[in-house]
């Protein structure tokens, strides 16, 4: 009953043959074997955008706060919601990246920004001349840290609102494939269609051992991005099994089906958890779930060995019906019998 993250999961069968068949022989490094080529085309392919830039990177954060300081001057700000990845879970990185750019922080609503609150974020800033940040880029998660989705019609409004101020749009999609199964949307129109610029396309949380791609939809800053991935300790001599995963997971839609099954996963359990009288913070709409359950309930599942995180209230105290806050979260590899326990502990 592992639902601590979708970073705790097993790496696709498909994946590691992929793997393996890489491993045979010598290749070329630094991106010049073939499979790295190949992948390029892959992903070009998938998003429609023949002429994209297409570079991976080993971790979300590096694909994160690379493409954010090609984006972004030292001096400017970027807006993002107050709950986004990049202001709570990478530790500076893209201040540091960016060479000192700041973060302006959003109000959301499920991890949602409104273009209202985004508009207002905006125009708050670049208002003090010299003495204050110039407005950046604006970047949008997608799923978002509380596990909503944006619909295609939201992305177009807040892309419209950084485009109505000259800013260019960042989509951090680290589930950006649970996303895409959600909308039942294809990749392009929930990017650059949508009003994307750069999107750090998601692997690790689906199923990869451990790269994303960072895709510029325009590629004038292609040079730059390169020579920041380089100085970022982010290119990898032997590239070929970077692009071995993310050649495999492109390949015959793996990515969408392990999206897809992990989405269906949270569903089942988001049943299982109302039915045994837990809330839901938010409708189900990803692979990531917020939900309170009693403590009683807490208190069982944790002795029966349930891994997830508890993110509000402790599992010590006298009252066995305070709600408490359990963030849980669906692999591809999560199973039926899993969920099913979990959800009678829960119901004790």
């Amino acid at each position: 009953m592992n639902f601590a993250s979708d970073n705790t999961g097993p790496v696709h069968p498909a994946v590691m043959a992929a793997l393996v068949e890489a491993n045979d022989g010598y290749a070329m490094p630094y991106g010049a074997d073939p499979l790295s080529l190949r992948v390029v085309e892959q992903v070009r392919e998938a998003f429609e955008a023949p002429e994209a830039a297409v570079f991976l990177a080993a971790t979300g954060t590096a694909a994160n706060v690379l493409l954010l300081a090609t984006m972004a001057e030292p001096f400017e700000t970027i807006f993002c919601a107050d709950c986004a990845h990049i202001h709570e879970d990478e530790c500076n990185a893209p201040e540091l990246f960016t060479g000192g750019a700041k973060l302006t922080l959003v109000p959301h609503e499920a991890g949602r920004m409104a273009p209202e609150a985004l508009r207002a974020a905006i125009e708050a800033e670049g208002t003090r001349g010299v003495h204050g940040p110039r407005r950046g880029p604006v970047s949008i998660t997608q799923a978002t840290e509380k596990g909503a989705v944006y619909t295609l019609e939201e992305l177009r409004a807040l892309s419209g609102v950084a485009r109505d101020h000259g800013l260019g749009v960042h989509m951090d999609g680290a589930r950006f494939a649970n996303a895409v199964a959600h909308l039942g949307c294809t990749p392009a129109e929930a990017s650059w269609k949508a009003g994307v610029d750069a999107l750090s396309f998601g692997g690790t949380k689906n199923g990869l051992m451990g790269v994303e791609a960072m895709v510029l939809f325009d590629p004038a800053k292609a040079e730059e991005l390169e020579y920041r991935r380089k100085r970022g300790a982010q290119l990898f001599s032997k590239h070929r099994y970077l692009a071995a995963q993310m050649g495999a997971y492109l390949t015959g839609g793996l990515w969408l089906e392990s999206a897809r099954t992990a989405n269906a996963a949270a569903a089942a359990l988001a049943r299982g958890v109302e039915g045994a009288g837990g809330r839901l913070h938010a409708p189900q709409e990803s692979n990531l779930l917020f939900a309170d359950l009693p403590r009683a309930a807490h208190q069982r599942l944790k002795a029966a060995g349930a891994s997830y995180y508890l993110m509000a209230g402790t599992l010590e105290g006298d009252d066995p019906d305070e709600m408490l806050t359990a963030r849980l979260v669906c692999d591809w590899s999560v199973t039926e019998a899993e969920i099913a326990r979990f959800c009678e502990l829960a119901a004790g």
